[in-house]
């Protein structure tokens, strides 16, 4: 759930494919004779561990058929940094007890911690009809249209996915695509300690900004955001099927 910059701002400027597993830029998505049977199936399973969650990911996508209906989790970890592919140690500014997991999607370092709304898309993307570009704004909008709800104005960027506010970062996301499948997906910050942040260049970039529903105002519990996060990310879904 990164962005990919690297030394001294050399990659600057880098495209969407920087925010997805390598493998998935080289996947092309012919249509599927399938259609989409129903929505995804929700599931809301609270706080837990990072690496169980990855691999419980990984299996449920290499076992899955042209019939697997399509899933999205919503969920907390334990606090957990992450790193992708492409990850630089150097984005890790002062190591701590926290634990950094070298994972299998795309971009730089980014944390995970109790009070941040984690929504892993499982996906045919085939099947859904959608593209890497078209999943990625599905995910933003899903959160811009989130805090719309509240009053918040929230943008994207194209050259650095993710949702913003005020320049300062409230949602990152970050793809593993393997066979025209697709899983991990969005972190939203709703009401966390943010302090963990302090010791990375979040996303790989030096100096930014992060920030939090709370801090934006919004007192909604975080199983009503989650509720609301998952409703748009379906309704963005339906309009691409």
């Amino acid at each position: 759930m990164n962005i990919e910059k690297g030394k001294r701002g050399r990659e600057k400027g880098k495209t969407l494919e920087q925010h997805v597993d390598d493998e998935a830029t080289r996947v092309l998505l012919p249509p599927s004779p399938f259609s989409l049977p129903s929505s995804p199936v929700v599931h809301s399973l609270g706080l837990v561990d990072y690496q169980t969650t990855w691999d419980a990911m990984k299996a449920f996508t290499a076992a899955r058929t042209a019939d697997t209906r399509d899933e999205i989790w919503l969920l907390q970890h334990p606090p957990t940094y992450t790193q992708g592919l492409a990850g630089l140690s150097e984005h890790l500014l002062n190591p701590t007890a926290i634990p950094v997991v070298k994972i299998d999607r795309g971009g730089q370092i980014t944390y995970h911690g109790p009070g941040q709304i984690v929504a892993y898309c499982l996906l045919d993307m085939r099947r859904c009809k959608i593209g890497v570009r078209e999943l990625v704004n599905v995910m933003e909008n899903a959160v811009i249209a989130l805090l719309a709800d509240y009053g918040i104005q929230a943008v994207n960027r194209v050259d650095a996915p993710g949702v913003y506010v005020n320049g300062a970062k409230i949602a990152a996301l970050g793809l593993k695509i393997k066979t025209g499948y697709c899983y991990h997906g969005l972190s939203f910050n709703v009401d966390m300690d943010l302090t963990p942040f302090n010791n990375i260049n979040p996303c790989g970039y030096q100096g930014l900004q992060v920030t939090q529903a709370r801090a934006l105002g919004i007192t909604a519990s975080i199983n009503e955001l989650q509720a609301q996060l998952a409703q748009n990310l379906i309704h963005g879904l339906q309009r691409h099927s």
